[in-house]
């Protein structure tokens, strides 16, 4: 049986919700909260395998809350309910700890599935959300070394290797001046102010074992 805590300051959604889980036949409503204070002591008191949790509450908002309750009740699993599929939500959501992120307009079979996919701790995005966050995880999650031109990387890689500027500038078939210029680039594009965090950088990406 899934025990499910209902969190939303709308008596008419966790109204409406509970009668379409109560209806299954594996799923129990076990207690229902209007703000995330009250989602996070319930939870804290009832241990449901579930929160079906709203994202934006009054007094504590369902970030805040997942968060607190990521603490407190870990073996507890959030599911997001939002009507906005803006990317800073399911961002947010998912970063407090929420295994998934349904909109509140999706259809019933939606609804039960995202539970019971959130209980076995899989994931679970509304569709509509998916493309949201592909977009923002491509925006926000860049490989550093995306940041540098093919010949930088190359640079990167010879001084990581010991090589000096005069060196690389014969085998690149460069003025060891175009050398230096290449390297002052690349440690400003990654933020690095020493050839050992040059070495450091070259090493966790891979570039050299």
């Amino acid at each position: 049986m899934i025990r499910i805590l209902l969190a939303d300051d709308h008596a008419l959604v966790r109204q409406g919700f509970g009668m379409i889980l109560g209806a299954q036949a594996d799923m129990q409503v076990v207690g229902q909260a209007g703000n995330g204070r009250e989602a996070v002591e319930l939870a804290e008191k009832l241990h449901p395998d579930v929160v079906i949790m709203d994202v934006t509450m009054p007094e504590l908002n369902g970030i805040e809350a997942t968060r607190r309750l990521a603490t407190s009740a870990p073996r507890t699993r959030v599911l997001a309910l939002s009507m906005h599929k803006d990317s800073v939500y399911v961002r947010e959501m998912l970063r407090a700890g929420a295994r998934g992120f349904l909109l509140k307009d999706s259809g019933d079979a939606d609804l039960v599935a995202a539970v019971r996919a959130v209980a076995k701790g899989e994931g679970y995005l509304s569709p509509a959300v998916s493309d949201a966050v592909l977009t923002d995880y491509r925006k926000h999650v860049t490989d550093p070394l995306d940041l540098l031109t093919s010949r930088e990387r190359e640079v990167l890689q010879m001084i990581a290797e010991g090589k000096t500027n005069k060196e690389i500038a014969t085998t690149l078939n460069l003025s060891v001046y175009t050398v230096e210029a290449h390297r002052g680039r690349v440690m400003e594009k990654l933020n690095l102010h020493s050839t050992g965090e040059l070495v450091r950088f070259a090493l966790r990406n891979g570039l050299i074992d």
